[in-house]
């Protein structure tokens, strides 16, 4: 399996690579922007996608939960705005451990172009280990659009959920915080609580500390065994919009299980549909 991380040091080393694009993504649920902090410092070289205008759809009536998938030609669109193309190697990162940075990686094998890797640590490593920032916007010519191919069988909608449910096997996986997990707080979502038969896997659990890198490959496959992965033939990820699910998906990818599947809606979807069954504790 090809590396998926990037150290702090290999990315200071590549800087002026121009094969290497390096992208923030930085995402907060409510207050901070992304955009904000990009502005205010950022590693150099490095470009801006948002979660909600680059690598997701607008949520609305008949789309799966707060963030829906972009369509093919808005994540090309912003791919190309950047200057990616598919010699590029896409270094994503965040300033948490690479819970939303995990998306892009993920948007990126979706839609047939392995080229994504994540900055291991994130910008919490870089500037721990005082590298530099720099507020300057440069700007990368654009490059024509990549050839788009979804990859839906990667993906399950609410209705194949239930059915998955129903089936030995299936281990769904809930990447939200415990509390939100067990339904002891929802500040954003239709319900509290979780779906049934759903383990909790927090995304910060696959990291070494707080915002920090991510546990070794025997460590992370220690920790999604004792949740059942050995025995699961299906791996379903979600969290409370789809975003940091992809955390776990990259996770378990280093694992050892690549074959995990994303579903779109998670619990923003789910907890909105009122025939749908949810527990708490």
């Amino acid at each position: 399996m090809k590396d998926l991380l990037v150290s702090t040091d290999w990315l200071a080393r590549h800087l002026e690579d121009p094969r290497v694009l390096i992208v923030d993504t930085r995402w907060y649920l409510q207050g901070r922007r992304g955009i904000d902090e990009y502005r205010a410092g950022h590693i150099p070289g490095a470009a801006f996608l948002d979660i909600d205008t680059d690598l997701s759809d607008a949520p609305g009536p008949g789309r799966p939960g707060r963030h829906p998938l972009p369509p093919p030609a808005r994540f090309a669109g912003a791919l190309a705005r950047i200057g990616a193309t598919a010699d590029s190697l896409v270094v994503g990162y965040d300033d948490e451990g690479g819970a939303v940075a995990g998306r892009l990686w993920w948007l990126l094998e979706y839609f047939g172009h392995p080229i994504g890797r994540v900055l291991d640590g994130g910008l919490t490593a870089w500037k721990a280990e005082g590298r530099p920032l720099e507020t300057t916007i440069r700007a990368r010519p654009p490059a024509p659009p990549l050839a788009i191919e979804p990859h839906p069988e990667r993906v399950v909608d609410k209705r194949r959920l239930v059915e998955l449910l129903r089936k030995p096997g299936t281990l769904v996986l809930d990447g939200r915080s415990p509390e939100r997990y067990r339904g002891e707080v929802e500040t954003i979502d239709a319900r509290p609580g979780h779906i049934p038969g759903a383990k909790n896997a927090p995304v910060a659990g696959n990291l070494v500390g707080p915002n920090g890198r991510f546990l070794p490959p025997a460590a992370l496959a220690e920790r999604f065994g004792a949740l059942g992965a050995n025995e699961a033939t299906t791996i379903v990820c979600h969290c409370g919009s789809g975003v940091k699910a992809c955390h776990n998906i990259l996770a378990l990818t280093l694992a050892g299980r690549p074959d995990a599947l994303l579903y779109e809606g998670s619990w923003s979807e789910w907890a909105a549909d009122p025939d749908l069954p949810a527990e708490r504790g």
